[in-house]
C-alpha cells in the first residue's frame, strides 16, 4: 500500500503499465496494417493539433482502434488539464 501511495505522489509508473501500453500499440499496428512510423506520426499530429486548444496529459493518452464488422474507428483519449484561452 505504501508503494502505491509513493508511486501516486512521485508520478512513477509501473513497468507493467509501460509494457501494456507497448503491447496495445503493437496490436493497433497489426489491426491497421500500418507501419510503426505512420501511426506514431499520426499520434504526434493529433497531439500537436489538440495542444493548440487544450493542455493535455501526454503521459496518459490512449490511441485505440475499435472494429465493428467492416468498420474501424480511431479513438484518441486523453485527460484535458485545462482549456487554453486566446489572447485578445
Amino acid at each position: 500500500m505504501l508503494k502505491a501511495l509513493l508511486e501516486k505522489f512521485t508520478g512513477q509508473k509501473k513497468s507493467k503499465d509501460a509494457a501494456k501500453k507497448r503491447l496495445q500499440f503493437s496490436l493497433i499496428y497489426d489491426k491497421l496494417e500500418m507501419n510503426d512510423t505512420t501511426l506514431t506520426d499520426l499520434q504526434n499530429d493529433i497531439v500537436n493539433v489538440i495542444s493548440n486548444y487544450f493542455e493535455i496529459d501526454k503521459d496518459s493518452l490512449e490511441l485505440k482502434v475499435k472494429r465493428d464488422h467492416d468498420v474501424s474507428a480511431l479513438v484518441f483519449n486523453t485527460p484535458i488539464l485545462h482549456v487554453k484561452r486566446k489572447q485578445a
